[in-house]
């Protein structure tokens, strides 16, 4: 189980990349039914100011030592030059030998490649990065085109916010996809991102608030499994087709049947994790009008079949 988190931090720590794995691991937000995580920040030598590439200094509060028993030891991004701290190094070896698991922020994958960590698996890092990472760790499959890679033990992910995803996923792994959405929710971010997504933005950047039309996603929302059309949706947004189509795009950045669509999947996916419902039940809650159709829409965004799924991600599978 995910309990005892660790942090290993050296000159020069990404203190946007640190603070995500803060944000996510090192809060208390028991209040909301999310289990207390045991969260410490270590370094080689803890109390002493470790330099940010931001301009500001870091103080861990516990030694190397501290790592050592963690569940999951995370390396935010860093030098891609190094050098990189031997304890460290050290301290990533153990964990893998002893059977726990590491997490590397953007730039972080370096420090593992320096540990002899990532060859012969596949990784990934920031895409400006990549080509880089592969030239100094050629036993390793670099890929620039994903959010984060899981390769047994290890966890890499690509820049910045993808650091996010990849922290959101393993507390969907570990301790499911409630425990991981009330996380998301009080960060305002997406509760998953699957990792095989492009790190590039395809869609376009909504233009302004997404206010004029959020009664209809709501009344959607609370019921995926109606017959939503642009000519019904239209109606209730009380605007032509062509002028709801617009403002859709534009306010939410695609268009009305891709989104209906990814609600759905989205829907389906919770039931999946959730409920022991069999496929076509769930099909009928989600919206999709066959089991048949599901799975299509399924594969294609999820990349995985709907019970390869269920048996991922929930810890008593159902046998549907």
């Amino acid at each position: 189980m995910l309990r005892t988190i660790a942090v290993v931090v050296q000159e020069p720590v990404a203190a946007f990349e640190l603070g995500v794995l803060c944000e996510v691991f090192g809060i208390d937000r028991t209040d909301d039914g999310v289990p207390a995580f045991d969260f410490r920040v270590c370094a080689a030598r803890p109390g002493e100011v470790i330099a940010s590439t931001s301009g500001i200094g870091v103080v861990a509060t516990h030694g190397l030592d501290a790592a050592r028993d963690a569940d999951l030891v995370a390396v935010p991004a860093g030098s891609v030059e190094g050098p990189f701290e031997p304890e460290i190094l050290q301290v990533l070896r153990e964990t893998v030998d002893r059977g726990g698991r590491i997490l590397s922020v953007c730039s972080g994958a370096f420090t593992l490649a320096a540990a002899g960590l990532l060859d012969g698996r596949a990784c990934t890092t920031h895409w400006r990065y990549a080509a880089r990472l592969a030239e100094v760790c050629p036993g390793a499959d670099v890929d620039l085109d994903v959010l984060y890679v899981e390769d047994g033990p290890i966890v890499t992910s690509a820049g910045t916010a993808a650091g996010i995803d990849a922290c959101l996923h393993l507390v969907r792994t570990e301790l499911g996809s409630e425990v991981a959405t009330r996380i998301a929710r009080r960060m305002v971010v997406p509760p998953h991102r699957a990792g095989g997504q492009r790190q590039y933005v395809e869609t376009p950047v909504p233009e302004q608030p997404c206010d004029s039309l959020q009664d209809v996603l709501d009344a959607v929302l609370e019921h995926l499994d109606g017959d939503h059309t642009v000519a019904s949706l239209a109606r209730r947004a009380a605007m032509s087709e062509r002028t709801f189509a617009r403002r859709f795009s534009a306010e939410v950045g695609t268009t009305p049947h891709q989104w209906l669509t990814a609600q759905r999947v989205l829907r389906a996916r919770h039931l999946l994790e959730t409920t022991d419902l069999d496929v076509e039940r769930i099909a009928r809650e989600s919206g999709f009008a066959t089991a048949a159709v599901l799975r299509h829409h399924f594969q294609r965004q999820v990349g995985v079949a709907p019970l390869t799924y269920r048996r991922t991600f929930t810890r008593h599978p159902a046998t549907a």
